[in-house]
């Protein structure tokens, strides 16, 4: 299965461990190059941010900053690596604005 889903708990798990989702790697894997939980999660935040030139408008949680985000039920960066896997979506963020939960 490719990392390349979209889902930040994939991209999070293979950064931090080099691993496919059942656990396995091989050639081409190379565990030697996995990061920090911190590099991950700059991975996904502040880094894209930066690349775009945007990182004044999003990338960390500031006031005045755009905020898009996703809240799990679990801590990313201390869970053990597999149940980064099993992390539920509690609430999403898109521009200031709750798009998950909806609200009927």
């Amino acid at each position: 299965m490719p990392v390349e889903l979209g889902d930040p708990r994939i991209e999070f798990y293979a950064a931090i461990t080099r691993s496919r989702l059942d656990g396995t790697s091989n050639n081409g894997w190379h565990p030697e190059l996995a990061v920090t939980r911190e590099d991950a999660l700059r991975m996904l935040t502040l880094w894209p941010a930066h690349w775009a030139f945007q990182e004044n408008e999003r990338g960390t949680v500031e006031v005045g900053k755009l905020a898009d985000l996703s809240i799990f039920d679990t801590n990313f960066m201390t869970a053990p690596p597999k149940q980064i896997l099993k992390a539920q979506t509690v609430m999403t963020v898109v521009n200031g604005k709750i798009a998950y939960p909806f609200e009927l």
